[in-house]
């Protein structure tokens, strides 16, 4: 009977130089492992970084920024907060926070999926897009700082603002400004002078709601939280009024 057992390492990076420590998790990659365990992570950059080869990394600490850059597959689950940059570029995979994440959370990403429990900083999926079949997510728990949305070009961001007392609006500013593809998911409401010009609001239809159901069961899911309870309140869409907001400036 064939061994079914998942092949794990622990790695205690206390102390332990960012260039190092990717080298180490690259070769424990090469050599087999499916599941590593870190410890003692404070700071450490580009964890999770362009790894091509699928593989379930789990942070213990705060990783530094860049995590899961370029990233083709993998999962990354952080036990506390993330700093800025996290799925910088991210191709395909998941990045699961449980705690907040710093700035440009999402910067670029085509793919992947990134779930947040708490809340993000400022530009959070700047530049975000969508690359042939692949379409990058990002559920927010909490909520986010200014220019959250800031020229994103497709994909999906939902705000779901579950720190938010009853009746609260978002306080986020400039939210969607240059954005010209993808779509934002806001639970609860937003003064309209908050958004940047180019985007508008508007209530779910039905495809709007099926997009919905799944992505919060899968944050649900991943933070063992209510998802039907979360659903159970008001939503908005946030969607580009222009494809082409800047394209006066341009020649052609």
């Amino acid at each position: 009977m064939a061994d079914i057992t998942q092949h794990v390492e622990e790695l205690d990076v206390q102390n332990v130089y960012y260039r190092d420590v990717n080298a180490r998790l690259r070769e424990l990659v090469a050599a087999g492992a499916e599941k590593i365990i870190m410890r003692n992570v404070h700071g450490q950059r580009y964890i999770g970084t362009g790894l091509n080869i699928p593989v379930e990394i789990e942070i213990h600490g705060t990783p530094g920024n860049d995590l899961g850059a370029f990233m083709n597959g993998s999962r990354l689950t952080v036990r506390g907060n993330a700093q800025d940059g996290c799925g910088n570029t991210m191709n395909a995979g998941e990045i699961v926070i449980h705690g907040r994440a710093g700035d440009t959370t999402g910067l670029s990403a085509r793919g992947g999926k990134i779930f947040i429990r708490e809340g993000v900083g400022y530009r959070t999926g700047i530049h975000m897009k969508e690359y042939q079949g692949k379409k990058p997510v990002i559920i927010i728990g909490g909520t986010a700082q200014d220019f959250a949305g800031e020229y994103m070009a497709g994909g999906v961001m939902i705000l779901l603002g579950l720190d938010l007392a009853e009746g609260e609006s978002y306080h986020s500013k400039y939210v969607g400004t240059g954005m010209h593809g993808g779509v934002i998911y806001l639970r609860g409401s937003i003064p309209k002078w908050q958004l940047g010009k180019e985007v508008d609001i508007a209530p779910l239809n039905e495809g709007d709601q099926v997009v919905l159901a799944e992505y919060v069961g899968e944050f649900a899911g991943r933070f063992d939280l209510d998802a039907r309870h979360i659903l159970d309140s008001n939503f908005v869409k946030l969607y580009p009024r222009w494809l082409r907001p800047y394209g006066q400036l341009y020649a052609y």
